[in-house]
């Protein structure tokens, strides 16, 4: 069985000491292990079996704080809180405390949804991202300064999910990613490629004196890199909960850097970081049949799209012959892979008509359900016929048409996924984001004599640029006060419908590519028949309602061409996912937990 790789320092005596009075609660013991190694292209993982916990993250010092939060007796939320903090620090350019994150948690009872999504500021408008034109800016001249920056939720939604169901005292939860941003983390090949790739971090000069050597090259592979800022700001947050955030010294920083940036100023104020609630949600969950088996699949209710798109598009593809298309040589076969994209194309058309937070826009038909009716979804299937369509145009799933106007194709970055189970069964998948790669490219500090910080997200940028198409009809993901942005975030539980009982944890990161990254997996494990990490494996694949991308170098010839005789535009790219699932499974008469992590990045399973 997998376990916690092997510490390397131990020498926390102060953590030890830290928490030698909690005795009625599970004490942390945090010791830094060997640091990881782990290669930015594509490296075969192992898959990996449990039979206790397990927990999946993109970094392997990110799963190993998770791991030992788990092993010393705390719950899927404080392992969650754990990993978080870590990830702020290691896996900086996707998510962190100052971005945004979605919570879908299971106790064997209920699933809930918490809702840490940024907000707009009191003060946007939907002309937010014109230009002096009144026309929409080039996408980045939107991201890089203060003008993307929402409001973070990260935290409040944590400290909100640890009222309710954390084991561990908040503070403990804060020491692994304390320590190793006092005593540095191996810059990995994935951080050092993303910082050689990038055009906009450097010219902060927080981030360019973090990131960067005195030549302006970004650190080497390798390179031991410290934050005491952010440790300082952790240890603050520890103390005093997200309150040392949203409050005072930190809070002023925040609305500083966003109201002062010198050429793309924005508008977040003391009072929006004051005044921001995260929210518990009801759950989206929904039946699914395959192989004989009926699940219930719950996913995340809007702001987010995740969960409706991929409802639809594995609810179109059962109302097609899909079910009767096995893999061709371990992939898809051209067959299947034109129903798949004809189905999203289907389920993209509905998601930029309707979705968007649903505290300011209303479902079709008084229900976001109606989008997943069988009978609306079998309506949806007969549209797909032997050529592609190649764009699709949106349904009428309520009793009325909308007069909305369908968001205009914008492009979506980022993010990173936790999926953990804790010795309890307890089980949770989350998706957490600063947006584009190091977000809005603004690092803060609050002691310009300590090195590092946190990034800010870029998160309003998933707002519609247009705030109308046109004929002057609204976009109902377009800017508006304390709104929140559509996401693509998908974090996923299955559950036995007969039962109840939690068989798999899922997601990704990957911008609106994130739904087709999770419905591949999903559809690999039940309907394939495959382990977490044979599903994750498969080759990418999509339709945003335009061409049919497919992940370059993985499919043979014979197949991209099958798809360009059916009509479609095919495109063959870079589609790196990343990936984590949990699954419950069996092996020589045991019941166990079977883990997978992308190849395509860094991340990894542990457990015991």
């Amino acid at each position: 069985m997998p376990h916690r790789i092997t510490a390397s320092r131990i020498g926390l005596l102060a953590a030890a000491a830290w928490l030698a009075g909690c005795t009625s609660t599970p004490a942390l013991h945090y010791t830094v292990p060997a640091q990881p190694e782990g290669a930015s292209g594509y490296t075969e993982k192992p898959g990996w079996a449990t039979t206790q916990f397990a927990v999946a993250a993109a970094n392997p010092l990110a799963t190993d704080a998770g791991y030992q939060v788990l092993k010393a007796g705390g719950s899927a939320i404080d392992a969650a809180i754990a990993v978080q903090m870590v990830l702020t620090l290691v896996e900086p350019q996707s998510s962190g405390i100052g971005g945004g994150a979605f919570l879908l948690y299971s106790n064997g009872q209920a699933i809930e949804a918490y809702d840490g999504r940024e907000t707009a500021p009191a003060s946007a408008d939907e002309k937010l991202f014109l230009d002096a034109n009144g026309k929409p800016m080039a996408f980045h001249d939107g991201v890089v300064g203060g003008r993307s920056v929402g409001v973070p939720g990260t935290l409040r939604m944590l400290e909100m999910a640890h009222r309710a169901h954390g084991k561990m005292p908040w503070a403990a939860l804060f020491q692994p990613a304390i320590v190793l941003a006092k005593s540095g983390f191996k810059v990995s090949p994935r951080l050092h490629t993303l910082l050689t790739n990038e055009k906009y971090l450097s010219k902060d000069p927080v981030a360019a004196a973090y990131f960067y050597d005195a030549s302006g090259k970004p650190w080497p592979v390798g390179h031991v890199l410290k934050n005491p800022e952010l440790a300082a700001v952790l240890h603050n947050i520890a103390t005093d909960g997200s309150r040392a955030l949203h409050e005072g010294p930190l809070a002023q920083a925040i609305v500083d850097k966003v109201r002062k940036h010198p050429s793309n100023p924005g508008q977040l104020s003391l009072a929006d970081l004051a005044g921001y609630q995260a929210k518990k949600r009801e759950a989206l969950c929904h039946d699914y049949r395959a192989r004989a088996h009926d699940y219930r699949l719950c996913g995340f209710p809007p702001p987010s799209s995740g969960a409706l798109a991929i409802g639809q598009i594995l609810g179109i593809l059962n109302q097609t012959q899909a079910a009767t298309l096995p893999l061709d040589q371990g992939l898809p076969s051209h067959q299947w892979l034109h129903l798949y994209t004809e189905a999203s194309r289907l389920a993209f058309a509905d998601r930029a008509l309707y979705v968007a937070d649903p505290d300011f826009v209303q479902p079709p038909g008084g229900s976001w359900m109606s989008l997943l009716d069988p009978a609306y979804l079998a309506e949806r299937a007969e549209l797909i016929g032997a050529q592609s369509m190649k764009v699709a145009q949106p349904g009428t799933p309520g009793p009325l048409k909308t007069s909305l106007a369908p968001m205009p194709d914008q492009p979506e970055y980022g993010t990173s996924h936790i999926s953990i189970v804790d010795s309890q069964g307890n089980a949770l998948a989350m998706t957490t984001t600063i947006e584009d790669a190091f977000g809005s490219r603004q690092m803060v500090t609050t002691n310009a004599a300590r090195s590092g910080g946190f990034l800010l997200n870029n998160e309003l940028t998933d707002f519609s640029f247009a705030p109308t198409d046109a004929q002057g009809a609204s976009i109902a993901n377009r800017v508006q006060p304390g709104k929140r942005p559509r996401s693509s975030m998908a974090p996923t539980l299955v559950l036995d419908k007969a039962t109840g009982q939690v068989l798999m944890s899922g997601g990704s990161p990957g911008g609106a590519l994130i739904i087709h990254y999770t419905a591949k997996t999903l559809y690999g494990v039940l309907n394939w028949g495959l382990t977490p990490q044979k599903a994750i494996d498969l080759p990418n694949f999509a339709s945003l309602n335009g061409p049919s991308l497919l992940e370059e170098k993985r499919f043979p010839p014979a197949t991209v061409q099958a798809l360009r005789e059916r009509g479609a535009e095919v495109r063959e790219m870079n589609m790196t996912s990343g990936l984590q699932a949990i699954a419950r499974g069996q092996a020589h008469g045991k019941t166990l937990w079977l883990g997978g992590a992308d190849p395509r990045r860094e991340g990894v399973v542990m457990g015991d």
